[in-house]
């Protein structure tokens, strides 16, 4: 049966545009895989615990040799690979923050490297290709080509690179200059952000067919 995964990161509640991206993709998974089931999270509201000196190393140490926080550490590991096993499509929410991807996502990508849960240790093979992982990212300025910050993105280059063990894929749906109805400064650039926003929204309005189309 169909699964998805829906993950949000952002810390802007009801202003968040990425979101309001996810939010729009999963009504339209939704209305095209009636059968199926959904989970969420939020790691906006319900960050996971950074790696640090006390948990960091349980995906490093042989069970039966982790400390209880290492334990506790390599527990969540599983449940978010599980995650991610069960879904056959997975949406994430990937604002841009001071150019670079939220610390919550750092932290869901740090947790999912694990050597036997999500890539191979002895051939280095990925264990959770063949999922279908959209991203919903969202930039508050221009980072295109010719614009003064192109290259900037620093959210976008890297989570392909960090997936890589996994064998997870992402394909990548933004809209950028979504500062630009709050910021004064933007003002000129209001057009192109709705062209870019509206660009985004057909894009994920065309992802699925609906069962009654």
């Amino acid at each position: 049966m169909a699964h998805l995964l829906h993950i949000d990161s952002s810390i802007n509640g009801d202003r968040s545009v990425s979101r309001k991206l996810t939010a729009r993709a999963a009504a339209a998974w939704r209305a095209a895989h009636p059968e199926g089931t959904v989970t969420y999270r939020d790691l906006g509201q319900h960050p996971l615990p950074h790696l640090d000196a006390e948990n960091g190393l349980a995906r490093m140490i042989p069970a039966g040799q982790r400390t209880p926080a290492q334990e506790a550490s390599w527990q969540l590991t599983e449940e978010l690979v599980g995650e991610l096993r069960e879904a056959t499509t997975v949406l994430l929410g990937l604002p841009l923050y001071n150019f670079g991807p939220p610390s919550v996502i750092k932290s869901w990508v740090d947790h999912l490297i694990a050597p036997g849960l999500s890539f191979d240790p002895a051939t280095r093979a990925g264990l959770l290709e063949g999922r279908e992982l959209l991203v919903l990212a969202s930039r508050g300025g221009g980072y295109g080509e010719g614009t003064p910050r192109a290259g900037w993105d620093h959210a976008t280059a890297w989570l392909p690179h960090a997936l890589t063990l996994t064998g997870l894929e992402p394909r990548f749906i933004a809209a950028e200059l979504t500062l630009a109805e709050s910021n004064p400064e933007m003002a000129d650039l209001r057009g192109l952000a709705a062209e870019s926003l509206a660009a985004a929204e057909r894009e994920i309005d065309a992802l699925w067919v609906p069962a009654n189309a």
